[in-house]
């Protein structure tokens, strides 16, 4: 296990790298002059060169991207165009409302969505598999933004059971912390759960169709033994992949969720930047978030071998 988790962590290098090349060349991929666009349609020419030797825009790239490298590697994301602050610090302050609403989708989708596929397995072609699937469709069909307001309008504007927007820290208390966070973990966990429903139902019916099943129900053993002690062990490398994979939208969906419930995290921080086109906090935030959609992928090969003893790279 340790050899292995060593090699993986090697093949993530090279990844890393590419990763970072292009996130810094985020700057020079822009359409136009960034100087030009940051600064607006009055700013004189000495303002706009002022702006380019702050981005470093008149130095060659090369010697930027081992800079920026060497800076990155210590933890240095730059300095915020407009606030002037460091891009780590606004970052870190922005990261404990996005870690509690993830978390709390995650879990969220995971209770809800893997009892609902092995439901509809167990009872294929019932009506409760037709409506699952009816739901999955609307759950994938469905923008974010428009789960998001008719949530808040129905359980927020009219019964008036949660906040319409805003965010309270854990330490103000259990219950509203997750006052505020429940309705942007169901908006967001819309699509998640669709998506982790039907791959459960998937991976089940693949399963249950498996000649031990039938002998392990033909000794005795019954349904719900036969599905959670044999069925869903076998079934989980599947879901587990989907639930590593749904972790990009996760991201993606955090960047409208939050904008929409004014939670101040990391996705509207990212919302903001790119209104104002501060670059440093752009290239900061989609280094972070690809950085953790690797890790993810990397935990999901580490779950393979634990789950199945079989698989070995």
């Amino acid at each position: 296990m340790v050899t292995h988790l060593f090699k993986r962590i090697l093949y993530t290098v090279p990844v890393i790298f590419f990763v970072a090349f292009f996130v810094f060349s985020l700057l020079y991929l822009a359409p136009g002059d960034p100087a030009v666009v940051i600064a607006g349609d009055q700013a004189t020419p000495e303002q706009i060169e002022r702006i380019r030797q702050n981005l470093g825009l008149d130095r060659p790239f090369a010697i930027r991207f081992v800079e920026w490298i060497g800076n990155v590697a210590v933890g240095d994301l730059g300095e915020s165009i407009f606030t002037k602050r460091p891009v780590s610090e606004l970052i870190w302050q922005r990261l404990g409302p996005t870690l509690s609403l993830s978390l709390l989708t995650f879990v969220l989708s995971l209770a809800i969505a893997i009892p609902l596929g092995i439901a509809a397995a167990r009872k294929q072609g019932s009506a409760l598999d037709r409506t699952l699937s009816a739901i999955s469709v609307l759950g994938f069909s469905l923008p974010t933004f428009v789960i998001g307001y008719a949530l808040a309008y129905i359980f927020a504007l009219k019964l008036g059971w949660f906040p319409v927007q805003g965010y309270t820290p854990l330490s103000e208390g259990i219950w509203p912390f997750l006052r505020n966070l429940i309705l942007p973990a169901l908006t967001l966990s819309g699509a998640y759960i669709a998506l982790l429903a039907r791959a459960t139902r998937s991976a089940m019916l693949d399963v249950l169709s498996q000649d031990y099943i039938r002998t392990a129900r033909a000794k005795g053993m019954s349904w719900n033994g036969v599905l959670y002690l044999h069925a869903l062990k076998n079934a989980a490398i599947p879901v587990v992949t989907v639930a590593g994979i749904g972790v990009a939208m996760l991201i993606g969906g955090a960047v409208i969720t939050e904008s929409v419930f004014a939670i101040p995290g990391l996705g509207r921080l990212t919302a903001e930047s790119i209104l104002r086109r501060d670059y440093p906090v752009i290239q900061g935030l989609v280094l972070l978030f690809s950085l953790s959609y690797i890790i993810v992928n990397l935990v999901v090969d580490l779950l393979y071998t634990i789950l199945d003893p079989r698989i070995r790279y």
